[in-house]
């Protein structure tokens, strides 16, 4: 098989796929009717992004991060946010004692290799603030000591963007800091009838067994790492997020950084297909939970009710996608 520059690739090791699609097959026994969403949150975990899940309650988000964490066998925190969680709740706070007169660092639940934000626009912007230097840098500092985090490092946060009472927007610079941007969604009638069931008889996410423990996520996120795209498809990824920031209802676009994160989770989608490059179809399945929420509209489109995903719509439109060689 080529790949767009017609080069020969080969696909990921038979173990990495085997892994990975057990991964898949684990976390969809729990997260029913959905493998899409199964599909694009294991992209962000090989690439290892951090992964926010916006929906209305009930739906499965935070069943989904449970779920991601109960494969993974490696540290696990949940963080519920509320109005008075305080930064030092999430980071850790260093304490002096007394009788041996010294001060001694007490680790937040940030020091984990997953982190469940739950509900996370519920907490105060500066609390908020205390998750950006650790998920962008993986380290924190406190009282001016840097402390790294425990690699892997990925954080599942979920918001309800219906029930806004007592909640804070998130800011876009801790947006952009997310991989990937999902929806659940509601489930069709016969999914709907296996939820129930089986939230009748007790099933949940902490029954999974873990699949991988740390070492091996590190090699199979090493090996997305490596998983080729072709310069082509770098110059497609360029060229939509500069549509972006040229379409008349659009105030700000997506950055370099978009771009990266684009490129990161194509990486991953493809080694989640079991393949050892990328298409430009990976790129155009992406361009949504990668870009939308990292626009911001013009005051007159949102008067419109126009949405990001109009807008990548008709971005989608306007940029030709280069045309795979195949051999």
């Amino acid at each position: 098989m080529a790949g767009v520059n017609g080069a020969v690739l080969r696909p990921p090791a038979r173990e990495s796929t085997s892994v990975v699609r057990q991964i898949a097959d684990s976390v969809s026994s729990v997260v029913l009717g959905k493998p899409d969403v199964v599909r694009l949150t294991l992209a962000a975990l090989l690439a290892e992004g951090h992964l926010l899940v916006e929906d209305v309650p009930g739906v499965g988000k935070t069943t989904l991060a449970r779920a991601v964490a109960a494969v993974v066998r490696g540290a696990c925190k949940r963080i519920q946010f509320t109005p008075d969680l305080q930064p030092s709740d999430v980071v850790g706070v260093t304490v002096y004692h007394r009788t041996r007169g010294d001060f001694e660092f007490h680790p937040g639940p940030v020091f984990a290799n997953v982190v469940i934000a739950d509900e996370i626009n519920r907490a105060s912007p500066r609390t908020q603030s205390a998750l950006l230097e650790v998920m962008e840098e993986r380290h924190v500092t406190v009282d001016g000591v840097r402390r790294e985090v425990p690699r892997p490092f990925l954080v599942v946060a979920t918001q309800n963007p219906v029930e806004m009472d007592g909640t804070y927007r998130l800011p876009e610079a801790q947006l952009d800091r997310f991989l990937l941007r999902l929806s659940v969604g509601y489930p069709d009638e016969d999914v709907e009838v296996e939820v129930a069931r089986a939230a009748a008889a007790g099933r949940s996410p902490e029954d999974l067994s873990p699949l991988t423990d740390t070492r091996t996520l590190r090699e199979l996120i090493r090996l997305t790492g490596r998983i080729h795209l072709a310069d082509p498809l770098y110059r497609y990824a360029v060229r939509l997020a500069a549509a972006t920031r040229t379409h008349p209802d659009v105030r700000v676009g997506v950055s370099p950084r978009g771009v990266i994160a684009l490129t990161r989770a194509a990486r991953g989608l493809a080694h989640v297909s079991g393949r050892g490059y990328v298409l430009p179809e990976d790129l155009k399945e992406l361009v949504g939970p990668v870009f939308a929420h990292r626009l911001v509209l013009v005051p007159d489109a949102q008067l419109r009710a126009v949405t990001p995903q109009d807008v990548l719509g008709s971005v989608l439109r306007g940029v030709p996608a280069p045309v795979p060689v195949r051999t």
